[in-house]
């Protein structure tokens, strides 16, 4: 046994020092306690073990499965998505030690670095206002207020009126911006009337940026309302529906009717025609009829005075 403790020993401290890190086992720590509690022993006595029993024990926590905790650090520079210079963050511990550690981008927030980028915070935000630096989160926030449009609706009651209060409400309740009254500029103190205004936010004291604001009509959002509107929408589609086969429908019948007049015009011009025909020859035929008939009775007349009367 203790050779073979020996002979592991010796290669583990004979090999290089990278070697021995990466075949170094997982440090993980298991909770476990006593099956059977161990009874209590006599005052400066030792405690009466069972051979068999006090050697049970049940498993209570691997710390391998616990959630890890975040590392705390103060940021010495600027960093995406996390913050400024001086702000405190909270990372994993994999990225607080390969990369902002190493990287010089942050630093343990002990007592004298917290002090130290306190105080520093402290002359930028009280210094000139040409001397100061917008933190990471006061950037973000004045990119976020350039694409914000403000709407108010004009409300049915008789004391409506557009102010800082009513402006800063809508900020935090539509865009999820919490804007102060103080840090609100406007062109008017009240306005009651619709129209196109605008707004001026200063962030952190530094940067201004400027917002469109508009106040628009009243409109119900409740849900009978959107019922309401919805049936209008489809009666007017069916009336524009219909409207548009009663105009094809009128079309078509005029189509129809200019086509059978002239089917009808083709088709009396040869029966007139032929109709034509046999009168003529009626007539033709009658006129031989008639000369014969005449010459029939001039021979069925009297015979002249000159022929001989018969006694």
């Amino acid at each position: 046994m203790w050779s073979s403790t020996r002979r592991v020993l010796q290669e583990l401290f004979t090999q290089p020092a990278a070697r021995r890190f990466s075949l170094s086992p997982a440090q993980n720590t298991v909770v476990v306690e006593r099956w059977w509690q161990v009874p209590l022993a006599k005052v400066g006595g030792k405690p009466k073990l069972h051979p068999r029993r006090h050697r049970i024990y049940r498993f209570v926590e691997d710390t391998k499965c616990a959630p890890k905790e975040k590392m705390e650090l103060i940021l010495t520079q600027t960093v995406p998505r996390l913050g400024g210079r001086g702000d405190t963050v909270f990372v994993k511990k994999s990225v607080g030690r390969n990369k902002l550690l190493p990287e010089g981008l942050a630093v343990y927030p002990s007592p004298e670095n917290k002090e130290m980028f306190a105080e520093e915070l402290k002359r930028l935000r009280e210094g000139r206002p040409e001397d100061r630096i917008q933190t990471r989160t006061g950037q973000l926030t004045v990119e976020r207020l350039k694409q914000c449009k403000v709407k108010i609706m004009k409300m049915p009651a008789d004391d409506f009126q557009v102010n800082k209060e009513v402006v800063s409400r809508h900020f935090q309740k539509k865009l999820g911006a919490v804007v102060p009254p103080h840090t609100l500029t406007l062109p008017f103190e009240s306005v009651t009337e619709l129209g196109d205004y605008w707004c001026e936010v200063t962030v952190n004291g530094i940067d201004t940026v400027r917002i469109p604001l508009s106040v628009v009509p009243y409109v119900d959002m409740s849900l009978k309302y959107r019922w309401l509107q919805k049936l209008q929408r489809q009666h007017e589609q069916e009336v524009a529906a219909g409207t548009s086969e009663s105009v094809a429908e009128e079309e078509e019948a005029a189509v129809k009717a200019v086509s059978d007049a002239e089917a009808g015009k083709d088709s009396v011009s040869p029966v007139t025609e032929a109709s034509a025909e046999p009168e003529a020859s009626a007539e033709a035929s009658a006129e031989p009829e008639t000369a014969a008939s005449s010459q029939t009775s001039q021979e069925t007349t009297a015979p002249s005075s000159d022929s001989p009367k018969k006694e």
